[in-house]
């Protein structure tokens, strides 16, 4: 169970906050610490993904794409993470809960939204599959030489799981069918190095980008605080 300060009995903390993570899951951290930014109180269980307890059908019945992190609020059920972040921002509005983005209306807030929409739009499963898939394309590669088997193992072992679910549950056969065949097309895209080479390549144009935006909008305040001495 994790809680934070600044806790009230009226509004939408009535209800139970509920969070279902991957404790290294970068997308589980991300809604972790926008709840904790927020200074929520959450019910937290853990599912393990190399466990395949993602794909359970106790969980798959929450979120049928079986993937983490999943808030689950009342009959509200946010099954990602920039949903989750953007819910509990427009939720929990009072006075005791801290702002996580300026409001759109402003030019800061303006500038957040671009910027979150240029990071949300990295694809980090990749650059995490591909990266253990291609240890040569790391600069001095702390992957030890086994983790590409195993990771290619973990699937295999992953899309029998998905398979006999998938006949063990009929109700959920569809909704397994789909992972399975959006595992496999990711592997296929994962394992091509020349399109890892492509999507590390736009990562590092991306990520210099942002930058060089932030030491302009940085100069900006500076500057601006300065003459307003």
């Amino acid at each position: 169970m994790a809680t934070a300060e600044g806790e009230s009995d009226d509004g939408p903390r009535e209800t139970k906050l509920v969070l279902y993570h991957f404790v290294t899951s970068f997308y589980s951290q991300k809604a972790r610490l926008a709840l904790i930014e927020k200074r929520l109180k959450y019910e937290e269980h853990d599912v393990s993904l190399p466990l395949n307890e993602n794909t359970e059908p106790w969980f798959m019945r929450i979120n049928p794409s079986g993937e983490v992190p999943v808030l689950v609020h009342g009959e509200q059920i946010l099954a990602d993470a920039n949903s989750i972040i953007n819910y509990i921002e427009e939720t929990f509005t009072d006075d005791s809960v801290p702002r996580l983005v300026p409001p759109e209306d402003t030019t800061a807030g303006r500038r957040v939204r671009y910027f979150r929409e240029i990071l949300d739009n990295l694809p980090v499963a990749a650059y995490t599959h591909g990266c253990i898939l291609h240890p040569q394309l790391t600069a001095d590669s702390m992957i030890p030489s086994y983790a590409t088997a195993k990771l290619k193992g973990m699937i295999a072992q992953t899309e029998q799981t998905l398979t006999k679910r998938a006949s063990e549950h009929p109700d959920l056969s569809e909704a397994y069918m789909k992972k399975q065949k959006q595992l496999q097309q990711q592997l296929q895209q994962h394992d091509d190095i020349n399109y890892m080479k492509r999507l590390l390549h736009d990562l590092e144009e991306t990520l210099d980008f942002v930058e060089r935006e932030l030491v302009l909008r940085f100069k900006d305040t500076h500057e601006t605080d300065t003459a307003g001495m």
